[in-house]
């Protein structure tokens, strides 16, 4: 008897063999999958809030400071961000943790219900598409930085990763590699996706996805079409500037018809991180980012958005005063300020003018019109960041328009954040960035 139990101890399977056809042998069970992808994107570390306070940390340049004493964030506000960066590994790990998530539910298709199959691919698809471009784009150099057929990118995984060996050790493929990717899983997500379908990803939030991904490829006419197709969908609608973003306290987040997708927060389940750092601590955060005058400078006298900020011992933004509120990953004014950038740069109107496009916005924001012969593509930009303050596009937007961030200009190493230091150590494969050891 004792020699069989040694036998059985002998036999029992390594813990980083996943038995995958067990746990998602029913169309219910790749359906609940699906709904753990969804769940790990709203991680802390991705669009629960640390993706976007990211981008406006490492993009500022004086109009917000950070207070706080977490070590982490305050690299990036610095410019000067670690390969241990623990926060960044973390971003790094959720995002992989997502995607082998949707590769275990498109490996699994054939078990879905026919009647649910499109829709299943299409949101496994947004949301690995999505996680690839965040990752892309943080992690290294942007399109417009050098060639993107040669630069290194992130590695690419399309199938399920069930045990960690050898061949687990892939190498990074390139920007130009990624992108195709990143842009064939949102095309085949905004064909399969539908219309509406409560929380989760519809086809026009691919498409909103997708001008994005235009955007930073400066493919104009492209991002101008994907994000006429948001605008004609009908599905969404401006709402007053105290409207936009939930100004309750402590209560579930709600959804607006501005919002084409969110994650959703209530005070049973889920974070919003971005109240945790924007914050003030009267309304649940650390009070760890104050909004500073040369933000607050950069308003025309009687735009209602100046008074979108609050005072808690220093400045606050009111867009993330709710601890429960959701966080907004994309909404139709978005849709608006890239068509109208887009068309301006490629001089055309592709479902509207620029002009048409600015003024929806600034008439809302309770500003007189500008005339479409005296609009510049400054006033555009100087529209989309007072629009989008604060919601993750600071940095992007830099370096898709080749800005700068001070003094460093936005091929500077520091404003690409390093391979985590334990994924170079776990993988031979894996090269670092440039400028980091």
């Amino acid at each position: 008897m004792l020699l069989t139990a040694c036998d059985s101890q002998l036999d029992l399977k390594p813990v980083d063999t996943i038995d995958a056809s067990a746990a998602v042998s029913t169309s219910g069970d790749v359906e609940g999958l699906l709904v753990g992808a969804y769940d790990s994107m709203s991680d802390i570390d991705l669009y629960g809030g640390n993706l976007l306070r990211n981008a406006e940390l490492l993009g500022d340049n004086g109009e917000i400071f950070w207070d706080g004493t977490f070590v982490e964030p305050d690299e990036i506000f610095r410019k000067a961000v670690l390969v241990n960066n623990a926060s960044l590994a973390n971003t790094w790990l959720d995002a992989y943790r997502t995607i082998n998530i949707a590769n275990t539910v498109l490996a699994n298709l054939e078990v879905v219900t026919e009647a649910n199959r499109a829709r299943v691919e299409g949101e496994a698809k947004f949301v690995r598409g999505a996680m690839y471009f965040e990752l892309v784009r943080n992690f290294a150099k942007a399109w417009t930085d050098g060639n993107p057929a040669n630069n290194a990118g992130v590695p690419l995984v399309l199938t399920p990763t069930s045990e960690i060996n050898n061949d687990s050790r892939v190498s990074r493929a390139t920007v130009a590699a990624v992108y195709t990717q990143v842009i064939s899983d949102l095309t085949d997500a905004e064909s399969k996706l539908p219309a509406t379908n409560g929380i989760f990803a519809t086809k026009w939030a691919a498409a909103g996805m997708l001008s994005r991904v235009y955007m930073m490829q400066e493919r104009y006419a492209d991002a101008a079409n994907a994000a006429t197709r948001v605008i004609d969908s009908g599905r969404f609608s401006l709402v007053p500037s105290e409207e936009v973003f939930d100004l309750r306290t402590n209560q579930s987040g709600i959804t607006t018809p501005e919002d084409i997708f969110s994650i959703h927060i209530t005070d049973q389940d889920g974070i919003n991180e971005l109240n945790t750092f924007f914050g003030g601590t009267s309304f649940g955060g650390r009070g760890d980012i104050l909004i500073e005058d040369a933000h607050i400078e950069m308003y025309e006298p009687g735009d209602k958005r100046a008074e979108l900020f609050y005072e808690d011992n220093g400045l606050y933004t009111v867009k993330f005063r709710n601890q429960y509120g959701n966080v907004k990953i994309m909404r139709l004014a978005e849709m608006y300020l890239t068509r109208a950038e887009a068309n301006f740069r490629n001089n055309s109107a592709i479902g509207a003018t620029p002009a048409e496009d600015i003024n929806r916005i600034r008439t809302r924001a309770g500003l007189a019109p500008i005339a479409a012969t005296s609009l510049t593509i400054a006033d555009i930009m100087k529209e989309r960041r007072l629009e989008l303050a604060f919601e993750g596009h600071l940095i992007h937007d830099i370096k898709r328009t080749r800005g700068t961030v001070g003094s460093l200009p936005y091929t500077s190493p520091k404003l690409i954040f390093p391979i985590p230091r334990r994924e170079i150590d776990a993988n031979p494969n894996l090269t670092q960035n440039e400028g980091y050891l």
